[in-house]
């Protein structure tokens, strides 16, 4: 037996999303207590606190209201595929759709992909969501995005994952480096002298653990949460780094130039795919976007890694 309508679920995710309810309302075009009164019903039927009231300062969603925003946001979507489809537009793909991608590899991954996208499917709008390796499951789980493009390192038990590509891990070095000619690189070659480390949450500890199964104590000179800033100080010669993500270029964004040497040992190779929530229904919408990756991100990267 349901108790509670689609409406009333609309007006809890706009003030999930706003914040407020005075900007829910505005958002719905409805008047506050049509908002207010849909939350209370929704509250005392799920039994469950949905938002703590911040007087003055608007709402902000408690644990189970987090995981219902997720669960009614998906549900939306697919009432909305419904309206479609009994409207006979069952075959059109339309709307804006929200993706996660890892910041590191996002701006020479994700605009491809895209592009291929929005060729096949012009009436879908992307919303890219670039997040560090520890945040994408969360914006899964909070419904953010349906899917995310992202590595499988650390992948937590309620995220499905399917890989498309293998990365390896590679060293760089500045151009005019003593190694920046050779074919692949061992750590101990470089053992002693500075590392730039790419401090993301997750990306930090993986990089440091490369070292300790090499049985390396690493030198670290500088690190930073940019992935261009590791390019750039590399580049400069303020010391060399470990990066799976790699430019499809040999030049830092101040124009210095950099190598990139696959490492030779330990082998660390990481898996480039499809990440949603296990329990999560994906829309045609979704589905559409994750045939395009499967079809097409394979050879992006590889015409990438030719250049």
């Amino acid at each position: 037996m349901i108790l509670y309508t689609l409406k009333q679920l609309r007006y809890f995710v706009a003030a999930a999303e706003a914040g407020s309810i005075t900007r829910a309302a505005e958002a719905t075009h409805v008047s506050q207590p049509s908002v207010s009164a849909a939350i209370s019903h929704l509250e005392d039927v799920f039994g469950l606190q949905l938002f703590i009231r911040h007087h003055a300062q608007g709402l902000s969603l408690t644990p189970a209201g987090r995981r219902l925003f997720a669960s009614a946001r998906e549900l939306l979507a697919h009432a909305e595929e419904l309206t479609q489809d009994a409207a006979g537009l069952g075959e059109a793909l339309e709307g804006d759709l929200d993706i996660g991608c890892f910041v590191t590899f996002a701006p020479f991954v994700l605009p491809g992909v895209l592009r291929v996208f929005a060729r096949e499917h012009p009436a879908i709008r992307v919303r890219p969501h670039e997040e560090d390796l520890r945040a994408l499951p969360e914006g899964l789980r909070r419904g953010r995005y349906e899917f995310a493009v992202t590595y499988d390192l650390n992948m937590p038990q309620d995220i499905d994952f399917e890989p498309l590509v293998t990365v390896p891990i590679h060293v760089i070095v500045p151009a005019e480096h003593r190694l920046a000619g050779k074919k692949t690189v061992k750590l101990t070659e470089l053992e002693g002298e500075p590392l730039v480390l790419l401090g993301l949450p997750e990306s930090r500890s993986h990089f440091l653990s490369v070292f300790a199964e090499a049985g390396i104590e690493p030198n670290i000179a500088y690190e930073t949460m940019s992935f261009e800033m590791v390019r750039g100080l590399v580049a400069n010669g303020y010391g060399y780094s470990l990066l799976h993500s790699r430019a499809p270029h040999h030049r830092a964004l101040d124009g210095s130039s950099l190598a990139s040497i696959p490492l030779s040992e330990p082998k660390r190779e990481m898996r480039m795919g499809l990440a949603r929530l296990a329990t999560s229904r994906p829309t045609r919408m979704a589905l559409a976007f994750a045939d395009v990756c499967r079809a097409h991100l394979p050879d992006l990267l590889a015409e990438q890694s030719e250049r």
